[in-house]
């Protein structure tokens, strides 16, 4: 499938070109599904398994060190602070932070950690503390898009450059903060809605299972799937969207309402793998049949790529969380004084019927 973003890409400029060059032959970190959550082991990733970034397009927006305002150092004297926004119970969050401790450790930087357990007022006294800490670079993956200003007013006053991943936050790229890197997510919408089209044939009524709000992940994940049903399949009609904050309990919860109040669903997007195993068990504890109900998914964590060789899912989009190689490169590549994209975008692959047996090495 012919993958497009309607956000900028990437400027072609030597540090940019390099920046993405290198992240390509850097391999992703290691990762482990929720299973697996509680022991301290990890498998390495396969080969191939690792970010890429959209092929760079010129005119884009990118920021270097004196627009910034900040000062040159080197990254290996440094410290970065990393603030995790949920609990590590689900495997997106798992590699993304095995990622980022897998990298600074390959590197030798000196990394101090925070973990939100997905309460925002407590993200936002993490990263202060990892200012007063000596955090003198910051890697944040957002629990929500809004409500940073005193973080952001915080590190400009201690000229500490900010990379965002995964989550935007509503602010100045190159003032506020330096680069965002992540998936285009409007894209990953419009690729789940391709999925679902050939998995139901185009009609029928469908749900979707809403990540959590406040944040632009859902936002534009659903707004790409509404955009391409309406597009290409009018037939094929929504008819149920409730939240499942990204979580498999509540997936499973709000799965089994939909089955006692739309009986004939024929599909649901789940906008999150975990929601989406949610809704396997859900379906398993009514009685269905694999593929009774089309599940379509976003992630790439190995139990949802298992679904689709099991007959319960039947498309599952990628969203690539091993940010440790591309993160720490885009701030070395800005502390040197180079130019870095304000937004980098990241190339995600996908899982079908097709594929899945012989690419499930790799999710994560």
């Amino acid at each position: 499938m012919q993958r497009t973003t309607h956000r900028p890409r990437l400027l072609t400029r030597p540090g940019v070109v390099a920046l993405a060059a290198a992240v390509a032959l850097t391999a992703g970190a290691c990762a482990k599904s929720e299973d697996d959550a509680s022991k301290d082991t990890q498998s390495p990733a396969a080969a191939g398994a690792e970010q890429k970034v959209v092929t760079p397009k010129p005119g884009s927006k990118t920021c270097a060190i004196d627009a910034y305002g900040a000062e040159k150092l080197d990254l290996k004297n440094a410290t970065v602070g990393f603030s995790q926004s949920e609990k590590e119970a689900n495997p997106f969050r798992i590699a993304e932070t095995q990622s980022i401790k897998d990298e600074a450790k390959k590197r030798g930087v000196k990394l101090l950690m925070a973990n939100a357990q997905s309460q925002f007022s407590k993200q936002i006294s993490d990263v202060q503390d990892l200012l007063a800490k000596g955090a003198d670079l910051l890697v944040i993956a957002p629990l929500n898009s809004d409500g940073w200003d005193p973080v952001l007013q915080a590190a400009a006053a201690k000229k500490v450059p900010i990379v965002t991943i995964d989550r935007k936050i509503n602010a100045t790229a190159c003032k506020d903060y330096v680069s965002f890197i992540a998936s285009d997510f409007v894209e990953q919408g419009r690729r789940a809605a391709d999925q679902m089209i050939e998995a139901t044939g185009g009609k029928g009524e469908v749900a979707i299972l809403l990540g959590s709000a406040g944040n632009n992940v859902t936002t534009e994940r659903t707004k790409g799937f509404k955009e391409r049903i309406a597009e290409k399949a009018p037939e094929l009609k929504v008819v149920f969207e409730q939240t499942g904050d990204f979580a498999r309990e509540k997936g499973q919860q709000v799965t089994e309402q939909l089955i006692q109040s739309k009986p004939g669903i024929k599909g649901i997007y789940a906008e999150n793998d975990e929601m989406g195993l949610g809704a396997v068990a859900a379906l398993k504890g009514a009685g269905k049949k694999a593929g009774d109900v089309k599940i379509v998914t976003v992630d790439g964590t190995r139990n949802a790529v298992q679904g689709i060789v099991d007959g319960w899912i039947s498309g599952v989009i990628e969203s690539n969380p091993r940010f440790g190689p591309l993160a720490f490169q885009t701030l070395d590549t800005f502390t040197k004084g180079e130019e870095v994209p304000q937004d980098v975008i990241i190339q995600d692959s996908a899982y079908d019927a097709d594929n899945a047996k012989t690419e499930i090495a790799k999710a994560y």
